[in-house]
């Protein structure tokens, strides 16, 4: 897993509560075994009218949020089934992190395993972040999540939390199979003191 760097990035507002997984990336682009071109396919339904068009008014097909590596969005983000191919589709696209007053549990775990950043902020704090991406042209955020901290060039600054283990692993880049051999000296001897007997059929 790469590890989570801090960055100043472009912020892009999703402006809808409880967009589940779906949503994000139907289940006709599930059959994919690679996290790479998957953006083709995330937030399909809204960013194409029925005949195909791009759909001008969804906010991600706006020329001003092009190049967006931040997405801002409402209450119970990602909820619905748990396909990790959600968290692929928007890292596929750019985005390395995520605003929302509430994450679906699932989701959310899917975020930290896949060193993409679920950030939870207050609903004041998030219609914050949604006026200035209206008010200013090219909004950025920068993230430190060393200090969690979202701020902005304006002086307004938010705190987030996050579980101590959940940010070790994001700073260092561990997933759960290089959690897992962090220990494989332990694990070797195991398997030489406790060696499977061998069977003939």
């Amino acid at each position: 897993m790469q590890a989570f760097k801090n960055f100043t990035g472009m912020v892009a507002p999703l402006d809808r509560a409880n967009v589940d997984t779906d949503q994000i990336i139907p289940k006709q682009f599930l059959k994919a075994v690679v996290r790479t071109g998957l953006k083709q396919g995330l937030f399909i339904d809204w960013r194409l009218n029925p005949d195909g068009t791009e759909n001008k008014d969804f906010a991600l097909n706006k020329p001003r949020y092009q190049g967006a590596s931040i997405l801002v969005a409402r209450n119970n983000f990602g909820c619905g089934s748990s396909r990790e191919h959600a968290v692929w589709a928007l890292d596929d696209a750019g985005f390395r992190a995520v605003i929302a007053p509430e994450f679906a549990d699932i989701f959310h775990n899917n975020c930290l395993k896949n060193g993409f950043l679920p950030i939870t902020l207050p609903a004041a704090e998030v219609e914050h972040i949604f006026r200035a991406t209206g008010d200013y042209e090219a909004y950025r955020l920068t993230i430190d999540l060393e200090k969690q901290t979202v701020s902005d060039d304006f002086g307004w600054t938010a705190h987030f939390e996050i579980e101590p283990f959940q940010k070790k692993c994001l700073l260092e880049g561990l997933d759960d199979v290089a959690l897992t051999l962090a220990h494989e000296d332990r694990i070797l001897a195991y398997e030489k003191a406790h060696p499977l007997p061998h069977r003939f059929e």
